[in-house]
């Protein structure tokens, strides 16, 4: 009898599934100090059950445990149903999902804008700047190649769409659009500046700093920046329009400078756009 019983309870246990794994904010939080990196965490979450507490307090705690933006949006959005939804590259819905990136409504599609990234630098008022003893600025120029951009409208004020990493939370292998200077933090179009492209000879330019005998700025010159206004559509999608009719010309959003010794070392990360006559 007592064989038996012991039979029957192996029988029992063999036949009983394990308990499925329940996921929760700190079983998160351990994943990320174990670095597993988004991608992995993500796709845990995707594939588990998860019973989190998700209150504005409790996402700003996980931030400073280190849980990034696109894993705190797959927390939200929780344990997936079926595959992830398939991305588009031209649907003019925001609500579709989108590879990370800017993108320019054009007609009745989205045209998705590559950044490019400048291959040289220059400067302008070297004489005088020389003759002024450093009074007068010296400009600093990051030059782009080609004269014109792929991705051009017609429209003088033009709508675009940006999608960063925490529009496609089951999908985290899309932020080589952000792959430069402050790729882990760009998170809204705040962090970008519109500016007018000069064109020069077979290539554009930029003002991206400025040398005088007070120092040396780095960065857009505010007197170059064009103004513009956004609104959150969905988490991680942002509807971006110009606050001005464009005049036809060079234009682009940058988002990234970096520099090292001397002016040309200084390079711009820019989402380049062209508007011509309609």
């Amino acid at each position: 009898m007592k064989t038996y019983f012991h039979v029957a309870a192996a029988a029992l246990a063999v036949a009983t599934p394990a308990a499925a794994e329940t996921l929760t904010n700190q079983s998160i939080v351990l994943m990320t100090q174990a670095k597993l990196g988004d991608e992995a965490i993500v796709a845990k979450i995707r594939s588990s059950d998860g019973q989190y507490n998700l209150d504005t307090n409790d996402i700003i705690a996980l931030k400073n445990n280190g849980v990034s933006g696109p894993v705190i949006a797959a927390m939200l959005s929780g344990k997936a149903s079926g595959p992830a939804p398939a991305m588009s590259l031209d649907s003019p819905d925001p609500m579709v999902p989108h590879p990370s990136g800017v993108y320019l409504v054009s007609g009745q599609k989205m045209a998705r804008i590559d950044a490019t990234a400048s291959n040289q630098a220059k400067t302008g008022g070297i004489l005088g700047y020389a003759l002024t003893g450093g009074l007068a600025s010296m400009s600093v120029k990051a030059s782009i190649q080609n004269p014109a951009a792929r991705v051009r409208t017609e429209n003088a004020s033009p709508t675009f769409y940006f999608f960063f990493d925490e529009s496609n939370p089951g999908t985290v292998a899309q932020s080589s659009a952000w792959q430069a200077g402050t790729a882990a933090t760009v998170t809204a179009p705040s962090e970008f500046t519109l500016i007018k492209l000069m064109e020069k000879k077979g290539r554009r330019e930029a003002r991206v700093g400025s040398v005088n005998i007070g120092g040396a700025k780095t960065g857009v010159m505010d007197s170059d920046r064009l103004s513009f206004d956004y609104q959150m559509v969905r988490p991680g999608v942002f509807k971006v329009s110009t606050k001005a009719a464009l005049a036809p010309g060079e234009y682009g959003f940058i988002y990234s400078l970096t520099g090292g010794a001397g002016a040309g070392a200084m390079t711009a990360r820019i989402f380049d756009f062209g508007v011509d006559k309609s």
